[in-house]
């Protein structure tokens, strides 16, 4: 319950900050994103269809911006290139230089978000 009421709080600022960085990714680079959504998740940060639609974890607000940006440019380049080939590396590194540096530091806060929430429910 607790989740989900954090959820509503936070879906109009995560769907703010989603979709002006998506905006300016688009432009700069030229991806061509189809409708964005703003889920309660509890494992992923990000995901794209084959159509291009593009859904995110409101928790990205949660995180330093660059790291934000990281998920979000992720799942851009899966408009272009609907795997985790070298080719979508390579694409996600034009973009995000140090995207090996955020996806270790998402790493660690996930599994820092996983101890609290574990605390939290007294395990």
């Amino acid at each position: 319950m607790a989740n989900l009421l954090q959820f509503q709080k936070h879906k109009y600022a995560a769907r703010k900050l989603v979709t002006s960085r998506v905006k300016f990714y688009a432009e700069q680079y030229g991806f061509k994103p189809g409708k964005i959504s703003i889920r309660n998740q509890r494992s992923r940060w990000g995901s794209c269809n084959t159509k291009g639609d593009l859904n995110f974890n409101y928790r990205l607000i949660e995180l330093a911006p660059d790291l934000a940006d990281y998920v979000i440019v992720h799942e851009l380049c899966h408009t272009k290139e609907m795997n985790h080939s070298a080719r979508f590396w390579s694409l996600v590194k034009q973009v995000v230089p140090n995207f090996n540096s955020c996806r270790k530091e998402i790493r660690k806060y996930e599994r820092l978000h996983a101890k609290m929430s574990a605390n939290e429910a007294g395990w």
